[in-house]
């Protein structure tokens, strides 16, 4: 668990550090997220899946991220008297530790066990104004994934440009039709309790406290910050199903979600940082199990070439991307 906390937690405290302090601390903490694990990545290790929950370490990163998201916007638009290559830095970090971190966290806690636990993630996502992907993750993406029911499923030959100006509309749409038709089923709830009530009622709590802290540049600073942060979150699903797809059988029924069905990505220290989310595959097969046990097994689970975040930056160059994996695809795709 030592490395699931060092990896975790090392860029909060640099993030931290570099919003109070400045100086070379807002360098440090961008190169703790990008080129450190870059080069740690490179070592050959490979953890075994460990007994646990992990849930001291969420909820400790659940409360460190609201913290390091208020100091985020005072720094950025407060009097905190940064230069402005400092604060473009600590923006730069900000954007990758919650969409690769915090994302990661939140995502453990909503498919918790606990109401806490799961509330806690929801939280998260709502200061990042993207409360939203709870309903369309549990409703929508694991009832879906790989078809293309589910908006987060990236097609074939579909860049990720186009990928996210699709989605930044269709998971929302897709996540409320899928609320709505649960809460139908539901009987004797009042709209008050509609899910998309709260994402919004948070979203803008989290506005107001940004407007608290920094007036008017707070809520323009929040917003850069969740639009980046939203980003990687599209970029790593963007990246986990790129291509992958369940066989349709002859009664109109997919064929069960299956370890082929996602990318995965065992580079073990970019691995430990978000929480073994790049172990995909074992996730969605068993969307219950703690992230201390999930599991690679590389000769059935499509493996990525890199790790998740050097894929994340090769995705940004859409026909590099597609030299690189639409070979990889069709290897995968091939019938059994």
């Amino acid at each position: 668990m030592i490395w699931y906390v060092t990896a975790s937690l090392t860029p909060a405290v640099l993030l931290a550090l570099a919003c109070l302090r400045g100086g070379p601390w807002p360098l440090l903490a961008l190169l703790s997220i990008t080129v450190l694990v870059f080069f740690l990545d490179r070592i050959k290790v490979q953890p075994a899946p460990q007994d646990g929950t992990g849930r001291a370490l969420s909820l400790t990163l659940a409360a460190v991220h609201f913290g390091v998201l208020a100091l985020g916007v005072w720094a950025l638009a407060g009097d905190s008297g940064l230069t402005a290559p400092s604060k473009l830095l600590i923006y730069l970090g900000l954007g990758l530790f919650f969409g690769q971190i915090s994302n990661s966290n939140a995502h453990e806690l909503i498919h918790a066990s606990g109401r806490w636990p799961r509330r806690i993630g929801t939280a998260i996502y709502c200061s990042l104004l993207h409360g939203h992907h709870v309903s369309a993750h549990l409703r929508v993406h694991h009832v879906h994934a790989a078809t293309d029911a589910d908006p987060n499923s990236a097609r074939l030959g579909e860049g990720f440009y186009a990928y996210a100006l699709r989605v930044l509309r269709a998971e929302f749409i897709a996540g409320l039709h899928a609320e709505t038709q649960h809460q139908s089923r539901a009987r004797g709830r009042s709209g008050v309790s509609h899910p998309y009530v709260i994402y919004v009622a948070g979203a803008g709590a989290s506005l107001g406290c940004a407007a608290f802290i920094a007036g008017g540049g707070g809520v323009v600073a929040l917003l850069g910050i969740a639009f980046y942060a939203q980003m990687q979150l599209l970029l790593s699903d963007y990246v986990q199903h790129y291509g992958l797809r369940r066989q349709q059988r002859p009664d109109g029924r997919f064929e069960p979600v299956g370890p082929q069905h996602s990318w995965n990505a065992p580079a073990w220290y970019s691995s430990a940082m978000m929480l073994n989310a790049p172990r995909h595959s074992d996730h969605h097969m068993r969307p219950a199990r703690a992230f201390p046990a999930l599991e690679v097994t590389p000769d059935t689970m499509p493996l990525l070439p890199r790790s998740l975040p050097v894929m994340a930056v090769l995705a940004l160059i859409p026909p590099l991307w597609r030299r690189i994996m639409d070979r990889r695809v069709a290897r995968w795709q091939e019938p059994a």
